[in-house]
């Protein structure tokens, strides 16, 4: 008898594992959603059933995907007391929460929960599905990990079993690569619209610069893809850098960032002075 998935929440990620699973074969019993239009409509996308309460999700499932926003989860984890969960996989898909933080003394009620998060930005709730058999999956949880290791394997995605404990310093990596670019690179659109650019033309201007860098940093890693001022430890310039973007934010996240490339130039150039590049981003 196949495992039955269903899912408490139907938003983006809800949807989208949903529909990945779904394409993969694995059988889907359905949503529930506190406006019944979403459950409705993530049910006729995914071809499976809508449900009137939470209640009736856990009853008809086997596996329990609480696809709700990360203050929700243990809410409506603990709305589930009252149902039989026993020999249920209780999951979440939240980045920094671990599975024990989010259903507390899960194992008391026969259940085991864990933590399956897509290592991948879900932005379109109809669309995303497409590209997560390519995504990076990271996995903890309270019970053995062998059913989801071979479950998400099959389908595509590669997967990386974490501790609970790691699950702040990993979010905290993910949120680094993904959300924080968005701050430097807003940054220097904006400092090319202050040269005349356009909002467009910025990116345009950009998009190579980033894309080339991009590629070299995950092809060869930070200490070979540094270039510019700091490697080459270009003092006078850094320090107009510093005069232009003068003490706010951005000035504060430039020598911040400036600080950390110090140390990769020096792993790159261990004979090269940046003692005095050091003083200046003090």
């Amino acid at each position: 008898m196949q495992t039955k998935i269903g899912f408490i929440g139907a938003g983006k990620v809800g949807v989208s594992l949903g529909k990945f699973f779904r394409e993969g074969g694995l059988t889907v019993t359905g949503y529930y959603n506190r406006h019944r239009e979403a459950a409705q409509a993530a049910a006729d996308f995914t071809e499976s059933a809508c449900f009137d309460s939470a209640e009736a999700v856990a009853d008809a499932s086997d596996v329990i995907f609480l696809t709700v926003p990360d203050n929700k989860i243990r809410e409506v984890y603990e709305s589930l007391r009252g149902v039989d969960l026993r020999g249920k996989k209780i999951c979440h898909c939240s980045g920094a929460l671990s599975a024990e933080e989010a259903f507390p003394d899960i194992e008391a009620l026969g259940a085991t929960g864990y933590s399956i998060h897509p290592l991948f930005p879900v932005s379109d709730k109809w669309a995303s599905y497409k590209e997560l058999g390519s995504a990076f999956f990271c996995i903890e949880g309270t019970g053995p990990l062998d059913f989801w290791v071979k479950t998400l394997e099959s389908l595509g995605p590669r997967v990386q079993e974490i501790s609970g404990d790691a699950k702040a310093t990993y979010h905290a990596a993910c949120a680094i690569s993904s959300n924080l670019v968005c701050a430097l690179v807003n940054t220097s659109l904006n400092l090319l619209q202050d040269c005349g650019f356009t909002e467009a033309g910025a990116r345009e201007a950009l998009t190579p610069l980033i894309l080339s860098n991009v590629k070299h940093l995950l092809e060869d890693g930070p200490v070979q893809a540094l270039t510019g001022p700091v490697e080459r430890g270009d003092a006078e310039t850094v320090r107009k850098h510093l005069s232009v973007l003068g003490d706010g934010p951005e000035g504060e996240m430039y020598r911040a960032a400036s600080e950390v490339l110090v140390s990769i130039a020096e792993c790159k150039n261990p004979d090269r002075e940046y003692a005095g590049l050091r003083r200046i981003l003090e």
